[in-house]
This record gives C-alpha cells, sequence and structure tokens, in this order.
C-alpha cells in the first residue's frame, strides 16, 4: 500500500501511548539520516527505543539520542538492556512521522 508520508502502518510499543522505553543500545557506528524525521549519533552513543515499526518497514526503530528523537535503522543498534518484555501492536499515527 501507498502509505505517503508514513513509513509503516503498524508499530510495537511497550505502552498505550509508546512513551515507555522498550530497550536502550549502543550505536555501532555513525547515521546520518536523510530527512529530519531520523535521529542522528555517532559510534558508540547510548540510543533509547521507544518503538519499533512493523509490516513495511520492519528495518526502522524510532527513539532517542540525547534531547532528539527519530527513526534509525535497527541494524546500527547493540541492544544492551531491555526495559520492558511487553510488546503492543498499535496503529501507527500521521503524527508519527512529522519533524518537530
Amino acid at each position: 500500500p501507498d502509505l505517503g508520508r508514513r513509513f509503516a502502518e503498524r508499530k510495537r510499543c511497550a505502552d498505550l501511548e509508546c512513551s515507555m522505553l522498550m530497550c536502550r543500545g549502543k550505536a555501532l557506528r555513525d547515521f546520518k539520516g536523510p530527512d529530519c524525521r531520523f535521529v542522528n549519533f555517532k559510534k558508540g552513543e547510548a540510543v533509547y527505543v521507544y518503538y519499533k515499526l512493523i509490516g513495511e518497514s520492519t528495518e526502522l526503530w524510532a527513539g532517542s539520542v540525547g534531547s532528539d528523537f527519530g527513526y534509525f535503522p535497527k541494524d546500527l543498534l547493540e541492544i544492551n538492556h531491555n526495559y520492558s518484555n511487553e510488546e503492543l501492536e498499535l496503529p501507527t499515527d500521521e503524527t508519527d512521522f512529522v519533524c518537530f
């Protein structure tokens, strides 16, 4: 399906608001996203994961580095701590894919 600006129709979260941390990891290498919807990071930085896209874009997760929030390829993260084993499947919203 054509999702327009949406990367996926569904996501997995630790809670209904997708505000609880799912996991934390260490960046395996530098990443600079193609636009403002992505979070940039340097190798070795801590990345906190809030939700994981499922369906069309299973390779993208959403998280934060410092005060910056955005998407990044999950392959660039070495998970070193899980905060929750709960995973709720929820629909994505247009606001999940806008720049702040």
